[in-house]
């Protein structure tokens, strides 16, 4: 009989800073290989043919892409760092989150322009690395609410 695997708090972060690692190898891994990858994208998987500029377009988007992904994936490490050692309402969790969802906001930007210019697909990628800015805003939003509160409560005892 197996046993239950049983979910905790400690499971969970794990899990998320294991994650986290798997897509920095994906990123990097994308990095090294984006030209063949791009290639193949263009001349098998898609049914109109972009031709070189689309695939210089895509490739583009790609690698101007890659320093606000590393900044995410760094800063999400580093904020699931901070909670592991309990450090969850403080001011660096606010200035990694604001950073995150800055760099969402440029991702959304940069395949905003590359989905207008020649990949329409791109524009979905848009849409999420936008929506997940918002999402991570509202987040800090909350974050830094809840700091003012602790300090305004630690002033009152």
């Amino acid at each position: 009989m197996l046993k239950q695997l049983k979910w905790n708090e400690s499971r969970s972060l794990l899990l998320s800073q294991l994650m986290v690692g798997v897509f920095f190898a994906a990123l990097a891994a994308l990095d090294i290989f984006g030209w063949w990858v791009v290639r193949y994208i263009c001349e098998h998987l898609i049914a109109v043919n972009h031709g070189l500029a689309g695939g210089y377009i895509l490739l583009g988007c790609l690698y101007v892409c890659s320093p606000a992904a590393y900044t995410v994936l760094w800063d999400l490490h580093r904020l699931l760092k901070n909670i592991r050692m309990g450090q969850v309402f403080v001011a660096d969790n606010i200035r990694r989150l604001r950073r995150i969802s800055w760099c969402c906001t440029a991702a959304a930007a940069i395949c905003l322009a590359a989905g207008i210019m020649e990949w329409p697909s791109v524009c979905i990628i848009a849409l999420a690395a936008g929506f997940m800015a918002l999402i991570v805003r509202i987040v800090k939003n909350v974050f830094e609410r809840a700091i003012a509160m602790k300090d305004e409560l630690d002033l009152t005892i």
